[in-house]
């Protein structure tokens, strides 16, 4: 088989964190005194938590503060979504997305994770899945947000991968637009309307078929 890298974004892809992230934004929200809906949180998608502060404080609470006061709310937020996921486990897993993980380390194709969260690791050790990945590169690891390729190309590097002979998972535009920055093979998982940018559109894994995986690989 050819040797291709598979780099799967966490957040909507492989685990729905969304939710505990919404939660968190909605606490911080509240108590600086105005609503946050679910909607307005798909602003936050693929973004980094200084950006997604930013957007809660200017476009949407038209909050006034200082930098101190910013960098209190950044770890108070991530406080309370570490509370949320802290009780997470494998039945958070997204449907499918095992199935797809077992065929790729059984075929031995290097798998990375892509992601802006800094809670990567933690959240795979509590899923059962951290031992699937060879190369885990986070918000931790990375100093451009997608769009920039950066957390993606830096995965292939660590993979020892091409570029043009990697394929992404995402489930954010901006994920997206950083794949195909990239060079790599860009597969969207949610509403293809919304990820029209994607050269290949899933709901969801259970979507996905072996047989697709297959023509990845020998393409």
């Amino acid at each position: 088989m050819n040797k291709k890298g598979f780099i799967f974004d966490l957040d909507g892809v492989i685990v729905d964190t969304a939710k505990y992230h919404y939660l968190a934004w909605k606490k911080l929200a509240n108590e600086l005194g105005f609503e946050f809906t679910k909607e307005q949180n798909e602003l936050f998608k693929g973004v980094s938590r200084k950006r997604c502060l930013e957007i809660l404080l200017h476009d949407i609470g038209n909050v006034n503060y200082t930098q101190d006061d910013f960098n209190r709310w950044m770890i108070e937020k991530n406080e309370d979504y570490l509370a949320f996921i802290s009780n997470m486990n494998a039945s958070e897993i997204l449907p499918d997305v095992p199935k797809i993980l077992n065929y790729l380390k059984e075929n031995n194709m290097p798998i990375a994770l892509g992601s802006a969260s800094k809670n990567a690791k933690p959240i795979l050790e509590k899923v059962g899945l951290l031992s699937y990945f060879d190369a885990i590169v986070d918000g931790n690891n990375v100093t451009k947000a997608k769009p920039d390729p950066e957390v993606f190309l830096l995965a292939a590097k660590q993979l020892e991968v091409n570029a043009k002979d990697c394929i992404v998972f995402e489930d954010a535009v901006a994920g997206i637009q950083a794949a195909n920055s990239a060079k790599m093979i860009s597969i969207g998982i949610g509403d293809k309307n919304v990820l029209s940018e994607a050269q290949f559109n899933f709901n969801d894994f259970t979507e996905i078929n072996i047989k697709f995986i297959e023509e990845l690989i020998k393409n």
